[in-house]
Formats: C-alpha cells, sequence, structure tokens
C-alpha cells in the first residue's frame, strides 16, 4: 500500500477545495486577486516564446497572456485536477497543461522542453506550503535570457488594522498565507544564481511583484 506524501496531500487538499470553487473562481477572485493583469501587461514577450504558468488554475492568466501576447506558446501546471478541468476547456489546443507539483517538477517529461522565457506565478506561492522550493524550480526552469514573474499577497501594512486582520482570517480559510518573507528569499536565490531581481511593493502593500532574471 503507497503512504501518503505531503505532494499527495496538498494535491487532495487543492482538490477537495476547488471541485465545487472551480465554477465561481474567476468570477469571485477578480475582485481581490489585484496586480495580476499588471503583471501580464509586462512580460515583455514576442512571438515564440515559451511561457509556463506555475499554479495555473482554470487558465484564465494564460489565456489573456496568449492574447495580449500573440504568438507565445502557453504551457500549465497545477496540482489540482479540478483545476485543471476549467483550464482544458477554457483553452483547449491553444495552451499546454500538465498535472505536477510546482516544489518538483521536470519539464523535460510534463512539455517536452528544456527551458521557459517566461514562468509566471500569480498568487500561487501563497497557497504552496513548499514556496521556497517552487522559486528554486522555477529559477531553474529558465532558458537562457528568460525570467521568472510573480505576483501575490503582500503584507498588507497600509490596510487599516482591523481590516488586514480580517483579511488574514478570510484567506486561512481558504489556505493561503501572504508570504512576507518572498523577498528576503528571492534576493537569496539572486544572489547565488548571479540572477537580477526587481521586488516591487503594490499599493498599501496588499500584493507584491517580483522579476527574477538571467
Amino acid at each position: 500500500m503507497t503512504g501518503s506524501t505531503p505532494a499527495t496531500d496538498h494535491a487532495a487538499l487543492m482538490d477537495r477545495v476547488y471541485r465545487g470553487q472551480r465554477h465561481i473562481y474567476d468570477l469571485t477572485r477578480k475582485y481581490y486577486l489585484f496586480g495580476r493583469d499588471r503583471l501580464i501587461d509586462e512580460l515583455e514577450c514576442r512571438a515564440g516564446h515559451a511561457v509556463l504558468e506555475l499554479g495555473c488554475g482554470t487558465g484564465r492568466n494564460l489565456q489573456l497572456i496568449a492574447r495580449r501576447w500573440p504568438g507565445v506558446q502557453c504551457h500549465g501546471l497545477d496540482i489540482s485536477a479540478e483545476m485543471l478541468k476549467n483550464a482544458r476547456k477554457r483553452l483547449g489546443l491553444s495552451g499546454r497543461l500538465a498535472l505536477g507539483d510546482a516544489t518538483r517538477f521536470d519539464a523535460r517529461g510534463l512539455f517536452g522542453r528544456e527551458g521557459f522565457d517566461r514562468i509566471v506565478l500569480s498568487y500561487a506561492l501563497s497557497m504552496i506550503p513548499g514556496w521556497e522550493a517552487t522559486l528554486e524550480q522555477a529559477v531553474a526552469a529558465l532558458a537562457p535570457g528568460g525570467s521568472v514573474r510573480v505576483v501575490d499577497f503582500g503584507d498588507l501594512a497600509g490596510l487599516p488594522a482591523p481590516l488586514a486582520g480580517g483579511l488574514h482570517k478570510w484567506l486561512a480559510h481558504f489556505h493561503v498565507t501572504p508570504r512576507t518573507g518572498m523577498e528576503s528569499v528571492c534576493t537569496r536565490i539572486a544572489r547565488e544564481k548571479h540572477l537580477r531581481l526587481e521586488h516591487v511593493r503594490g499599493p498599501l502593500g496588499y500584493y507584491q511583484m517580483v522579476h527574477i532574471s538571467r
């Protein structure tokens, strides 16, 4: 009998969370997942670029990336088979999708590629227990000249304390934990790998954006 692992446990949790929510996910999240469209607009892709989104969910971002940057090759990875049902319906044959763990994935085995020109993480790290390993994996999967772009919850320090406290409790209900240490972890990775790093704090600290490039 095969025992459970952290990855299989997390996959099962995500499937339980999203089995029903996937039908209303995009409608509800547009009201509080800010910065996603800004990230897409700043990708600076060109035709032929290979884009990978880790934690692609319903495929919403990949669809918008394909519209905003014609000619890119879209790829998506998610640990939830339930969310990928939506992504496959949305993208059809226009994107290549795979079920897998963002903390350790084989780009060649899953997608037939050694590296990607752009790797995107949009409000995914705050739901991945091994988020530091995910960043390491993303950097390792970059093609020469490629970049990792991240947007996720910030420290919320600019919000009134009662509002920030309520938001933290509400996010925890959905197994979301803002990664307040993201800047320091990315700084370490960039220094060790001799990469360029840009960290941007969104309005009121609601979200943060990271750009790591070769």
